[in-house]
């Protein structure tokens, strides 16, 4: 099969046969790309409607999860990730070479739970510890579950390594070991990338909350720009997306990214970290980046405007850093999906959301939007932790006898001056 890039003319100079430019762009090739795009789809009204009423449907259970709290939403991360497993599992399954490989696709899944385990056992149980910190027995079975949650793990996966060698078959290496390498794929792409969402969740749900409905208001925009004023093709990996969707979805989604900021950080319930697995209700002091701080707004513009000075809450401004991510880099996640499925002739990854296709078609940017949310938040928002422990260590590591001695007498001097004023 010949390449769409080039073509052979028909016509030669001095024997010498013409190819065009891989950058040239054939007639019947652009009219193919532009028949592609929405504005050009006949049934593109009903097809609207069916994602309308899935959307819907998807966004009033997602609201009530959300009221529901932190342990509700990480179940419902779980609920996602063994969806979005399932269709990766079957993605490239052979019914011929599975027919001859009885409990092949169990070992598949023994690995997925053996990486849940491994990926939530620790921080879920030390959330429980928390939780439990009333009964001293519970207690202390939780504290062995996390010392010992490595060795369990590792035990788990071994075991399900030797299963794998003891199943190899003859004539079968090929298939087993590229389904091998492909299931351990999935667990890298699915669990990393879920453990950043999770951490997300438990700082706060506005840290969660905040970036997945940028991607959600990033995507319906996109559709509804390149539905209504879509015209020009943006990548050929995605025949229906357009500049006039990327660039009117980029601006909707940074608009949202500070009205959305500004609402959210007004409640407690979505600011405040949850330290523990408890579904109370949460206070606390909201901190700096969610009190309001007052603005002036100059004297030209008072004739325009009721009032005299807006509030901004400090964390509009890392909205804003969210909006532009969610809008310009977060949509290549969904680009590198659909190469992924033009590269195995699929048009979704599945059909459980209709109108959407799969899970995963669903959690393509979402993925690379919690990643992104977590280091932001590590690295600009959340202050520097301080503990004794580390500042021992430290002393431990550079200064000297003599220096540790001296500091030891000076600290000794602080605070007796210290009890004496008390005194």
């Amino acid at each position: 099969m010949k390449d769409s890039s080039y073509s052979d003319t028909s016509n030669y100079l001095g024997g010498v046969r013409h190819r065009k430019h891989p950058s040239e762009v054939s007639p019947d090739a652009d009219k193919a790309n532009r028949s592609n795009l929405l504005v050009n789809d006949r049934n593109k009204y009903k097809s609207m409607l069916i994602r309308a009423y899935s959307s819907v449907w998807m966004i009033g259970g997602f609201s009530f999860i959300i009221y529901m709290g932190h342990l509700y939403i990480w179940a419902l991360i779980v609920v996602i990730q063994i969806f979005m497993a399932r269709e990766l599992f079957s993605l490239l399954r052979r019914s011929n070479e599975e027919r001859q490989l009885p409990g092949f696709r169990l070992l598949n899944w023994h690995f997925f739970f053996t990486a849940m385990l491994f990926t939530y056992g620790h921080f879920l149980t030390q959330q429980l510890v928390n939780t439990v910190t009333s009964d001293k027995l519970l207690c202390q079975l939780v504290s062995g579950l996390i010392k010992y949650q490595m060795f369990i793990c590792y035990f788990l996966y071994i075991a399900g390594f030797v299963w794998f060698i003891l199943t190899l078959k003859k004539k079968m290496y090929r298939y087993q070991f590229s389904q091998f390498a492909w299931t351990h794929m999935i667990l890298l792409m699915v669990f990393v990338q879920s453990a950043f969402t999770v951490a997300n969740i438990f700082e706060g749900i506005f840290w969660f909350l905040l970036p997945a409905s940028l991607i959600i208001i990033n995507d319906i925009a996109a559709y509804f720009f390149g539905f209504f004023f879509g015209r020009t093709p943006l990548i050929k990996l995605s025949p229906k997306k357009t500049w006039e969707g990327f660039i009117g979805a980029s601006v909707t989604t940074l608009l949202s990214a500070f009205v959305l900021a500004n609402i959210m950080g007004h409640f407690q319930w979505l600011t405040c970290p949850r330290k523990d697995l408890s579904t109370g209700w949460l206070h606390c002091d909201p901190g700096p980046l969610f009190k309001p701080e007052y603005f002036s707004l100059p004297a030209l513009m008072h004739q325009w405007f009721p009032w005299k000075e807006v509030a901004i809450l400090p964390v509009q401004c890392h909205a804003l850093a969210f909006g532009l991510f969610a809008s310009i880099i977060a949509p290549f996640g969904g680009f590198f999906a659909s190469g992924f499925k033009r590269a195995f002739k699929l048009k979704d990854f599945g059909d459980s959301i209709p109108g959407h296709g799969g899970i995963t078609d669903r959690m393509d940017c979402q993925m690379v939007m919690a990643v992104f949310a977590y280091i932001y938040h590590q690295s600009f928002v959340m202050p520097p932790s301080f503990s004794v422990e580390m500042f021992l260590d430290q002393i431990l590591r550079n200064l000297t006898i003599e220096e540790q001695q001296l500091l030891y007498e000076q600290l000794g001097n602080f605070f007796q001056a210290r009890q004496l004023l008390q005194a």
